[in-house]
């Protein structure tokens, strides 16, 4: 065995130790509904069972029962962190490591960590505990979801302030709802069994008023049953010959109200099961030289939390923006097109026959369903729909209808499911450890992807890739690029990595970018690059799997890496047990 062998199996060893832990989520819909009491009495079932576990933070809010049930389990020093004068303490996250429990508990996913912690958010916390193996149990309340916001503020009253995404959850290997009748949650509130006395009197009139409460406890029933929805279509492949409809939310640089659309498309996506793209045109009075700085922030923060939010982000350059809409609609077999209530037209332009972006792909689309969103920026100004969802649905769905210029054969699903190592060889794996030119990086991964190929139609494959750049580049603020290109003529999709230690020197992004997934598919079948696209993305948004990748000093460990993520995914998928 010569050398290259002994670090790839020492690698593979490392991956194997480094096995993804499960987590378990007691969801609810308020506080006092009894998340923290169910959780730590698992605890002590799992300690009687032999099992190790270990209190990583549990809030007990002066709770005298809570704190009573925390009694006879280990419980592990905070860290503590000096802010504004004042000593906070957090989970001490490097503690936890050490020690390496079997499972630890970790209250209120959704907190907000205090500056100069490991991590911002408590739910990276535990997305750092699972990679390194660890098994966690949490709490969460449903209204910290981040697509709920828009949601719970109109039904509620109340702008959550800690959120986190709703991938977190999707990822759960066990969700519990711990419910609790309206009626049953006030009378302890009154007992002084969730807030001090003098604080019942102000929670009973605002928060804990029964509307209130059987709102959020709806939201609570609704999202279990969306991710029991969720589950079963992971372990359930689609039916031979059916493509879902994707589904994408139009952006705009000055649109009032994104933030609202990105998180209904998000709960449309979730609903339906389905891959969902965030899709900013880019008009020539949009380009980088031409829109000012806070407009540029705005729509950087904007593109931010769509990724948060799960989607594909792209950003297409276009004179027509209905025309650039319906031509990535027609590539990427989107079924729902989500765009913000328009701007009302002046009079003199209507009488020109000018008509609304809306109106344009009303009228241009087929087969596709066109829902827009009333975003105008007032309290009353939207209906709530039965789920929950202020929207108006202009559908032209026909159902006999190809999109657009795809043929209806073209859109058979393959019956094997994709997998990235079946794609991609350790030939096309690359490294760079000092900065490098984007024109170097796609040069290098097409002809790494291309191997077996003349060189004359390398040429033809990286044209393409830059073809596509031109229209909108797939370099983005995440750290992570997505070229990709549909050629004609190929019988399989082609694929290579990019690992840039030391980022790409000419292009701008808020984060260097890390990971460079290149995609060649066959111009034939749309629905294969749909499928490449979104296995890429669903590997480099995951955090265990974008740690080992750090780890790769070869492309024989990369591969491994890959291999072995994909293999602990099936085996998530096939034995969902929890912790």
């Amino acid at each position: 065995m010569n050398a290259d062998s002994d670090r790839a199996d020492a690698f593979l060893r490392m991956i194997r130790r480094a096995e993804r832990g499960r987590l378990k989520v007691y969801l609810g819909y308020a506080a006092g509904v009894g998340k923290t009491w169910q959780m730590l009495q698992e605890a002590h079932r799992l300690r009687q069972e032999g099992i190790d576990v270990v209190v990583g933070l549990v809030e007990t809010h002066g709770r005298i029962g809570t704190a009573k049930l925390l009694e006879g389990l280990e419980i592990l020093p905070r860290f503590v962190q000096p802010y504004h004068g004042i000593l906070v303490e957090e989970m001490d996250v490097d503690a936890v490591l050490r020690r390496k429990p079997q499972v630890v508990l970790v209250d209120e996913l959704a907190h907000t960590n205090v500056p100069g912690s490991r991590n911002a958010k408590r739910y990276e916390d535990v997305q750092d505990l699972l990679a390194a193996g660890i098994h966690v149990m949490t709490t969460l309340n449903v209204q910290h979801l981040e697509s709920l916001y828009n949601i719970v503020e109109k039904a509620v009253g109340v702008r959550v302030r800690e959120r986190l995404p709703d991938s977190i959850l999707a990822e759960a290997d066990q969700i519990v709802n711990v419910d609790l009748t309206p009626e049953d949650l006030q009378e302890r509130l009154k007992e002084g069994k969730i807030y001090p006395l003098e604080r019942i009197p102000l929670a009973l009139n605002r928060f804990f008023r029964t509307a209130n409460l059987e709102n959020l406890r709806e939201m609570t029933l609704r999202e279990m049953a969306a991710q029991i929805d969720l589950k079963r279509h992971e372990t359930e492949p689609e039916e031979e010959g059916i493509v879902p409809d994707q589904i994408m939310v139009c952006l705009s640089s000055r649109g009032p109200n994104s933030k609202k659309l990105l998180r209904y498309a998000s709960r449309l996506a979730g609903r339906f099961n389905r891959n969902w793209y965030a899709v900013y045109v880019q008009t020539p009075s949009e380009e980088a030289t031409v829109i000012d700085a806070q407009t540029q922030l705005l729509l950087s923060g904007t593109l931010t939390l769509a990724k948060e939010l799960g989607a594909m982000v792209f950003t297409y350059k276009g004179d027509g923006i209905a025309e650039t809409i319906l031509r990535f609609a027609r590539e990427y077999q989107v079924g729902h097109i989500v765009i913000g209530s328009p701007a009302p037209l002046p009079f003199w332009k209507r009488l020109l026959g000018e008509k609304s972006i809306a109106d344009q792909l009303m009228e241009r689309s087929r087969g596709v369903t066109i829902v827009v969103l009333d975003t105008r920026p007032s309290e009353f100004a939207a209906a709530v729909s039965p789920t929950g969802m202020a929207d108006f649905e202009a559908s032209r769905k026909a159902p006999e209808e190809s999109l657009g210029e795809i043929p209806p054969e073209t859109r058979a699903a393959s019956a094997a499911p994709l997998r990235m190592t079946s794609l991609l060889e350790v030939s096309g794996i690359r490294f760079w450890e000092k900065p490098v030119s984007q024109e170097e990086v796609l040069e290098t991964l097409v002809r790494a992807a291309c191997g077996r190929y003349r060189p004359t139609e390398v040429a033809v494959f990286l044209r393409a890739v830059r073809d596509r750049e031109v229209q909108g580049s797939t370099f983005f603020n995440e750290g992570v690029a997505f070229p990709h290109a549909r050629v004609a003529g190929l019988d399989r999709p082609l694929l290579a990595l990019g690992l840039t230690r030391g980022g790409i020197s000419d292009v701008v992004t808020e984060k260097p970018i890390d990971y460079v997934f290149l995609s060649l598919t066959p111009l034939e079948q749309p629905e294969i690059q749909v499928s490449v696209l979104a296995l890429g993305a669903h590997a480099l948004q995951n955090r265990q799997m974008v740690q080992l990748l750090k780890l790769a000093r070869t492309a024989e460990e990369v591969h491994a890496a890959v291999r072995e993520w994909e293999q602990l995914s099936r085996l998530k998928e096939t034995n969902p047990s929890s912790p």
